[in-house]
């Protein structure tokens, strides 16, 4: 009986170790994670972010004193930068003769403004700032990043749900007869659009689901919401891009490659919002979780 007892000691020991072998997929996953965190971790990148300012029609001035229309965080920057003005749709930007503003390592006195619907942004850079202007529906604002920022300085990494495999899940494309537009709300409380050509369709622990995601088959994104929103997850659901078809044209939504928007970490970001085509009656445990932080 001793024996018998020993023997199923060690045969539950060696199958415990067996299930916490890292397989390939799961290391697969952690480098997914790893790389998304150095990304974070880069001096422009969502952790920087630290104000957006709207612009009015006509001048705006900015700098850290408070008398400007555009106040800067106190300390980074000269008191009196200059003036932004904005006509109809056209910004253009004056700094005062005191003051060293660069664009492209050229030092700035008046220039046009490009905004980030044209892809190329005319970034402007005063020491450990940068900004440009942001155009979202009608509104054009100043988005402001900041090098320096504690939230940056502070960012170690962000919790995730344990990894597994279940949460990776074939799905199969109903592509829609004629490309679909699709209004998407967002946290500033604009509508975009984007343009949907089919649904995904799939399975989790035997129920179907649909999701709408954005895009062309090769090339698919989805914001989703689930019922962990707001407990395990970010209130206003996840992000996640769809793996091109594998070898055979099979398509694999895997939530363990959830990651949350940019608003989780700032009140500045712009973020589109889950549609209702996109709310999963399910907790979806997988991929990343919450994040949380004194400086947002």
């Amino acid at each position: 009986m001793k024996n018998k007892i020993v023997y199923l000691l060690l045969f539950g020991l060696l199958f415990g170790c067996a299930e916490q072998q890292e397989t390939p997929y799961i290391k697969s996953i952690k480098e997914y994670h790893a790389k998304r965190i150095e990304r974070l971790k880069q001096p422009d990148s969502w952790l920087t972010l630290v104000g957006l300012f709207w612009l009015k029609e006509g001048e705006n001035t900015f700098g850290t004193d408070k008398s400007n229309d555009i106040v800067f965080p106190e300390g980074t920057a000269p008191k009196f930068i200059g003036v932004f003005t904005r006509n109809d749709s056209i910004v253009n930007v004056k700094i005062n003769n005191d003051v060293k503003v660069f664009h492209n390592d050229s030092l700035v006195t008046s220039l046009i403004l490009q905004n980030d619907m044209s892809r190329n942004p005319t970034i402007l850079k005063h020491g450990s700032l940068t900004w440009y202007v942001i155009k979202r529906a009608d509104k054009l604002g100043i988005r402001l990043k900041n090098s320096e920022s504690k939230l940056l300085k502070e960012f170690s990494d962000i919790e995730m749900f344990p990894i597994d495999p279940k949460w990776r899940v074939e799905a199969e494309f109903l592509e829609y007869d004629k490309p679909k537009i699709v209004e998407i709300p967002t946290a500033i409380g604009t509508v975009e659009k984007g343009t949907a050509f089919g649904k995904l369709k799939f399975k989790i622990d035997g129920k179907d689901f649909t999701l709408e995601p954005l895009g062309e088959k090769n090339e698919l994104f989805l914001v989703f919401a689930d019922l962990t929103n707001g407990e395990e997850t970010y209130g206003a659901g996840r992000f996640l891009a769809v793996d091109k078809p594998d070898s055979t044209g099979k398509i694999f939504i895997d939530f363990n490659k959830a990651y949350n928007p940019p608003c989780v970490f700032t009140k500045y970001a712009t973020c589109p919002l889950p549609t209702k085509e996109n709310m999963l009656k399910i907790k979806v445990t997988a991929g990343e979780k919450n994040f949380h932080s004194a400086y947002h």
